[in-house]
């Protein structure tokens, strides 16, 4: 059962060798890596050049001009062949090197499932083996009572984004939810709970750098609900507080 992850890139020098290393150290192998550079002015695109040969053709990779975040992950599903696809960030990197083989067992064992989610590890920008915060996911509930997947830790087979669609590129903030609310909520999609997790996520993402973005990601999330004519009270950026700071204590 082939796997593709997707990794995109811009100026991602300083983080993306350790990316790359955690997919490569993979002891599962049917592993498709597909990275999508945002024509980057760094060191990015030498690092990727260096890992091809080491990756045996199981790596390929483009370097082009997007529109962002969610339009380069569009991108890669789009080059993607694998009957599983998800995402690692360029600043995160897989928790250990069995953590594709677990997802993959979770698909075998589960023949009915259309998706695995786990749980992450929050952790240090500058030292990944010290952890943050713990996000356990735990299994489905409401989204709009504040639950929903980590999204780095989401795979899904490939075949529902060709039934669903891929990221909704009129969310700049919060596309990545609204793909999974969308999924999950107003598709029914079968949803498997794998309760481990599966990624380091380096602390400071796009999303949660500042207030403003945290507000505009916010307002994001209520319009998605909205556009998927699912019912959700204007508490609902209270609800979705709520487990965040549940994190410091797990």
């Amino acid at each position: 059962m082939k796997i593709s992850l997707i990794t995109v890139t811009f100026n991602s020098g300083g983080t993306l060798r350790d990316t790359i290393q955690s997919v490569l150290s993979q002891t599962y192998l049917d592993i498709e890596y597909i990275i999508v550079d945002g024509c980057s002015q760094d060191k990015t695109v030498d690092i990727i050049k260096e890992y091809v040969p080491l990756f045996q053709g199981r790596l390929k990779w483009i370097s082009e001009k997007d529109n962002g975040l969610y339009d380069a992950m569009n991108k890669g599903f789009k080059m993607a062949t694998g009957e599983i696809v998800g995402i690692i960030n360029s600043d995160d990197l897989l928790a250990e090197s069995g953590v594709i083989g677990k997802v993959i067992d979770c698909f075998k064992d589960h023949k009915d499932i259309d998706c695995v989610y786990a749980d992450l590890y929050y952790v240090s920008q500058h030292d990944t083996s010290k952890i943050v915060r713990h996000w356990i996911t735990g299994k489905q509930r409401s989204f709009s009572k504040g639950w929903h997947p980590a999204h780095p830790t989401f795979y899904v087979k490939r075949d529902i984004y060709s039934k669903y669609g891929l990221f909704d590129l009129d969310f700049k903030f919060a596309a990545d939810f609204e793909l999974m609310l969308r999924l999950v909520e107003k598709e029914h999609i079968k949803t498997f709970y794998l309760p481990e997790p599966l990624v380091r996520m380096r602390l400071g993402g796009t999303t949660s750098k500042n207030l403003t973005n945290i507000r505009k990601g916010n307002i994001e999330c209520l319009n998605a609900f909205r556009k998927n004519g699912i019912p959700v009270s204007v508490l609902y950026p209270f609800y979705r507080l709520l487990p965040k700071l549940k994190q410091y204590f797990q």
